[in-house]
């Protein structure tokens, strides 16, 4: 349950316009599963490669247990990483998998089998020594990957979208299995993902990067609802949080607090909405619209709604409001977050 954590770590990559990784400083805490999160190009797998020892950092150190690890190879820093597309050795079954990096370490041959028989048993892997990983699902190939990392008994596991080759209704139980070995296990973990779903439903913390530097650390509940700049504003929560600039800040709302019903106090807001488009996901309405009159006057805006909503069409025009609880106020040159609300509307 080793602690992991970078000090100004940075990585440029040869011929690179920028730092895929800028300066970074994190720390888990101990046993935690933290997430990082960010789009395409964020630097979220650089830094886990680095920490890995996949990958040379430019600058700045790494630390696993209070050790700086820079110069440690893979094996040394007694980690253990499952990538996105597993890695399973095709021509071995599932216990030859597992047992793999026990016979690379030179563990004694008559501790594998209650080794394997331990990481399998977490996992239910059992019944499925003898098959082969093209006999399985996507699922239980996700799962030998796990107990095959497992089996070592690391001090930190590193996964790299390990879910992101699943279909949908897998990725949720798999993603289910996952919470739960983290449970049991109680190792440090941490994981990679563009999915804020998954970051959210699975992480203890959230690390939230782009453009290779963390935008904020925080639990799901701090980085959704105190955003600390416009990016993680927009970037967390489907359909994200609508932006508008208004003289030398920006005002954001999210769609669900986007309400058909009176604002309840003064500080709220006032809007009339002309629908554009909707679109009924089953447990909820989506709602877009173009704002009419006042200050945002011809804005996109959109609006989540609870299923049993109805009435509304497209082309007609309906009384809105936000509460003025609900505003998220940003600076318009930095974009950071304003810690005081400005003098508005």
């Amino acid at each position: 349950m080793a602690i992991v954590a970078t000090r100004n770590l940075r990585k440029v990559f040869p011929h690179a316009d920028q730092a895929a990784v800028n300066g970074i400083d994190l720390e888990t805490n101990e046993g935690e599963f933290l997430v990082f999160l960010g789009p395409s190009g964020s630097g979220k797998s650089t830094l886990l490669r680095m920490i890995a020892g996949l990958e040379t950092p430019t600058s700045g150190e790494v630390l696993i247990g209070g050790q700086v690890v820079n110069d440690l190879s893979p094996r040394e820093r007694r980690i253990a990483m499952v990538f996105q597309s597993y890695a399973l050795y095709p021509h071995l079954s599932v216990y030859e998998n597992i047992v793999f990096p026990l016979k690379a370490q030179g563990v004694p041959k008559a501790q594998h089998r209650d080794k394997v028989n331990w990481a399998a048993g977490l996992l239910g892997l059992e019944l499925l020594f003898s098959r082969k990983p093209r006999e399985l699902s996507g699922g239980e190939r996700q799962r030998v990957a796990l107990a095959r990392a497992i089996v070592r008994e690391p001090a930190v596991f590193l996964l790299d979208e390990p879910l992101s080759n699943l279909d949908a209704k897998l990725r949720l139980s798999a993603r289910e299995e996952l919470e739960h070995f983290h449970q049991r296990i109680g190792t440090t973990t941490i994981y990679v993902t563009h999915d804020q779903v998954e970051a959210m439903a699975m992480g203890d913390r959230i690390v939230v990067l782009h453009q290779g530097t963390v935008r904020q650390i925080g639990t799901p509940m701090e980085v959704y609802d105190t955003p600390a700049d416009a990016f993680v504003a927009s970037f967390l929560g489907s359909p994200p949080m609508n932006l508008f600039e208004d003289g030398a800040f920006m005002v954001g709302f999210r769609p669900e607090h986007l309400q058909p019903t009176p604002a309840s106090d003064p500080s709220g807001l006032h809007l009339q909405l002309r629908v554009s488009h909707l679109e009924y996901l089953g447990s909820e309405w989506i709602l877009y619209a173009q704002l009419e009159g006042g200050r945002f006057a011809d804005r996109q805006v959109v609006a989540r709604l609870p299923s049993n909503t109805s009435g509304y069409r497209t082309g007609e025009s309906y009384a809105f409001s936000v509460s003025g609880e609900h505003f998220h106020f940003f600076d318009k040159a930095s974009q950071k977050r304003l810690p005081v609300r400005p003098a508005w509307p």
